[in-house]
């Protein structure tokens, strides 16, 4: 998965709607939750605060940040004799690094 978007998508032109969010949403995995994340700031980023959209945006993008950073176990468990991978938690923190998608 790329954080590349449909040129035609982020025209000037063209209005985002709610179903450019939610055609992003559908494809969240938490291994690909953070880069799906940064797909819809960008979408969204020039939207007015009272937007169906950016409000949608908004609370998807808070969802892949739990999905992303706390939504995976990873391996089979405890084998015996073996403790469990851990797995990121709740308690990691987003890093945030400045870029084209930052807002």
């Amino acid at each position: 998965m790329a954080e590349a978007e449909q040129p035609e998508r982020l025209a000037h032109d063209r209005q985002v709607t709610v179903d450019d969010v939610r055609q992003l949403m559908g494809a969240s995995t938490p291994h690909f939750a953070l880069q799906l994340r940064n797909r819809i700031r960008k979408l969204i980023r020039h939207l007015p605060p009272e937007d169906s959209a950016r409000l949608l945006g908004e609370q998807e993008i808070a969802r892949l940040e739990r999905l992303g950073f706390s939504g995976e176990t990873r391996g089979e468990g405890a084998q015996p004799g073996q403790r469990a991978l851990r797995s990121v938690s709740d308690q990691e923190q987003p890093r945030y690094i400045k870029g084209p998608t930052s807002g």
